[in-house]
């Protein structure tokens, strides 16, 4: 048991270290000219008691997988963040002053352009979320010693998706969690919901299954206690600190209208005085005891099923992650309750261990898989096409995060038949595209589904599948390959007259019509586009000068952003300008109805395709 001059001289230190992070975050803050002081001086208490007491990391091995995981959902105080990385000797103070500077690493909000840094944050609602998936990682798949601290902040608990974290980490029960909320009470414009009522935090999160140890969040010896228990609590924790807004300076403390904006000098000249003198220093911090991570070798090859009967890409993809579970060790799969649609189950059936079940949170879903993947799992998160739109902005923050998932969205197009337009995808081909970095998949047969699916376990960056709810009939053999990026020319002739270019089951569509063109005599070519994402190019030029310019698209998708605004796209870098064009898509509100009606109803079924052809050629 320490003495009471070691508490005493560990409570100075502390101080010590507070008194040096707000005078950082001042500082950098200032000489950027924008930036966030004021939230970033509230939870430096939190903080500097963190860093210096419980925080088990090796800065100089941010990659040791025995490192204790630390988030700032509320990525504003990047300050903060910055001045602990200088205060742990992470960076110095030159690189400090660079801060929100052109060409700094040290941006606005954290990314992990810096090596200590996760997960980008700043969208609020997120890190939380992303930290159960980091603490869901350690706890099912890799048993690993360590804990995940996420400072989050109380205006960011308006966010659901800050309660589905709540919920599920209370529901699996992640000990290794600990929230760090920082309730300072004052928004970007004003209070926040709750305030100051502590009691009300305290039973929200209680509800969830989650512990709450409220606490004055500028006490150093009260934060150092909660942390103690956090870690060597059997539930997840909700550290609720009770803080002030610009904590130190006294025109700053609990005043509205300083949210995100810097001091200017004289105001900070003013501020430091006020804080005292803090003599730049590195502060030690506890490195992790060695651990081994466990080996996640292959356990042979690959074994693919391969099809000749007709069959649903959603199963194929399903089988194939069966495959890849029995294969990878570090393959993991996340679903969105519908695992039986989705046919994420057949992984179930392999690996239940490495199978999570998020319910109806995709929020939650998309986030853990970012988690996951920041441990160096090869996380797969499925769930209706549809239903990816309420977790855009977590896929669009994913790719800031460079992170490495791949998302397969099912029931796309007007073509699942009588549910109706709530559960059509038809969207998602626009806004995956428009993600940074990111590859489309849209196979249209079994075999090769199952090929893409094994090509996705290994690509970088955000990868999307999207996948077909009614059976297909199997075009190419167990023998073809389909590197991304590529396409297939299915028909082909050196009469062709017109190219038609499709993917999924308008594939199916375009052959069709092919048979009956051919029955008068008409020629045309067609493309399997089977990568929307980095599109084949060269091949969709290729057919439009053999066949005089005229393309017809076709897909099973909105109008807009899909696959004829990728192929127009295309042939305009390749310079094509003398351009004859269909565009095939869906262009009214659906209703319900037999896939063969509603794909009819489009004006994206066989005849449809053929009458645009025949107008292509006059």
């Amino acid at each position: 048991m320490a003495t009471a001059a070691q508490t005493d001289t560990k409570i100075e230190l502390y101080r010590d270290l507070a008194r040096q992070l707000r005078v950082d975050s001042i500082r950098c803050s200032t000489a950027a000219g924008s930036g966030h002081p004021t939230s970033s001086l509230s939870a430096a208490d939190l903080i500097a008691v963190l860093l210096a007491g419980h925080l088990h990391y090796d800065f100089g091995q941010p990659h040791n997988p025995a490192n204790d995981h630390l988030i700032f959902s509320k990525g504003h105080a990047s300050p903060l963040v910055y001045a602990m990385f200088k205060a742990a000797g992470a960076i110095n103070d030159d690189e400090l002053m660079t801060f929100r500077k052109f060409g700094s690493r040290l941006e606005g909000h954290p990314t992990p352009i810096l090596p200590w840094v996760d997960v980008a944050t700043g969208s609020l609602g997120q890190g939380l979320p992303i930290g159960v998936g980091v603490a869901l990682a350690g706890k099912r798949v890799l048993e690993a010693p360590y804990h995940v601290w996420v400072l989050v902040g109380d205006s960011e608990t308006a966010e659901g998706s800050i309660w589905e974290a709540f919920d599920h980490a209370g529901h699996e029960g992640l000990a290794n969690l600990t929230a760090i909320v920082d309730v300072n009470r004052l928004g970007q414009r004003g209070p926040t919901e709750l305030e100051w009522d502590m009691s009300a935090y305290a039973a929200r999160v209680r509800a969830f299954g989650v512990d709450p140890i409220v606490i004055d969040g500028h006490d150093p010896a009260e934060i150092d206690d909660a942390y103690a228990r956090a870690r060597a609590a059997s539930r997840p924790t909700a550290v609720l600190a009770r803080t002030v807004k610009g904590k130190g300076v006294s025109f700053l403390e609990n005043k509205e209208g300083w949210h995100g904006k810097a001091l200017d000098p004289e105001q900070a000249k003013q501020a430091l005085v006020e804080l005292g003198e803090a003599r730049s220093r590195t502060f030690p911090v506890q490195k992790p005891e060695r651990w081994e991570r466990p080996s996640m070798q292959r356990t042979g090859s690959l074994a693919l099923k391969s099809y000749t009967e007709p069959i649903a890409t959603r199963k194929a993809y399903g089988e194939a992650l069966a495959a890849l579970g029995a294969a990878r060790k570090d393959v993991v799969v996340l679903d969105a309750e519908v695992s039986n649609s989705t046919h994420a189950e057949d992984f179930k059936k392999t690996a239940p261990e490495r199978f999570f079940e998020m319910y109806i949170a995709e929020q939650q879903m998309v986030a853990a898989a970012v988690g996951m993947q920041v441990v160096d799992l090869v996380p797969f998160a499925s769930t209706f096409a549809a239903f990816f739109t309420r977790a855009y902005d977590f896929i669009r923050m994913a790719a800031i995060s460079r992170a490495q998932i791949r998302l397969v969205g099912s029931h796309a197009g007007v073509s699942i038949g009588e549910d109706g337009p709530s559960q059509m995808g038809l969207e998602d081909l626009a806004m995956m595209r428009a993600v940074h970095g990111s590859t489309v998949l849209y196979p249209s047969d079994g075999n090769q589904t199952a090929k893409l699916v094994a090509q996705m376990a290994d690509r970088d960056g955000i990868t999307y599948m999207r996948t077909t709810r009614e059976k297909t009939p199997i075009i190419y053999d167990k023998g073809e390959s389909f590197p991304i990026g590529g396409s297939k020319t299915v028909r082909q002739s050196s009469k062709d007259r017109a190219t038609i270019v499709a993917a999924g089951i308008t594939l199916h569509e375009a052959l069709k019509a092919v048979d009956v063109l051919a029955h008068e005599d008409i020629a045309v070519r067609v493309i399997d586009l089977y990568t929307v994402k980095p599109i084949d190019a060269e091949a969709i030029a290729d057919a439009a000068r053999a066949t005089d310019g005229r393309i017809v698209v076709v897909e099973d998708h909105w109008v807009e952003g899909g696959i004829g605004d990728a192929v127009l796209a295309a042939l305009a870098e390749k310079g094509f300008r003398d351009l004859r064009y269909r565009h095939l898509a869906v262009r009214k509100m659906p209703g319900s109805g037999k896939p063969a009606e509603m794909l009819d109803d489009a004006g994206i079924s066989t005849v449809h395709i053929v009458r645009a052809v025949k107008a292509l050629l006059g």
